[in-house]
């Protein structure tokens, strides 16, 4: 699951144009964390994946790789 969820974090980061340094903004995070979670280092716990999901208006079974 977590390289999925890396995966994905990091498709919809590009996708919308914003930088690991917005994202770390969003999430009220160090860059070198949120780094960490695009390289599938750290996992988010349920509090950033509900932020990242609410932030891009996708489901977090859709983080999870369980839709498309």
């Amino acid at each position: 699951m977590k390289n999925i969820v890396s995966k994905k974090i990091k498709e919809l980061r590009l996708e919308h144009g914003l930088s690991q340094m917005e994202m770390s903004e969003i999430l009220k995070i160090d860059q070198s964390n949120y780094s960490k979670y695009e390289r599938g280092i750290f996992e988010p716990n349920t509090e950033m994946i509900l932020i990242i999901a609410k932030h891009f208006g996708v489901t977090t079974d859709f983080l999870f790789g369980l839709e498309d």
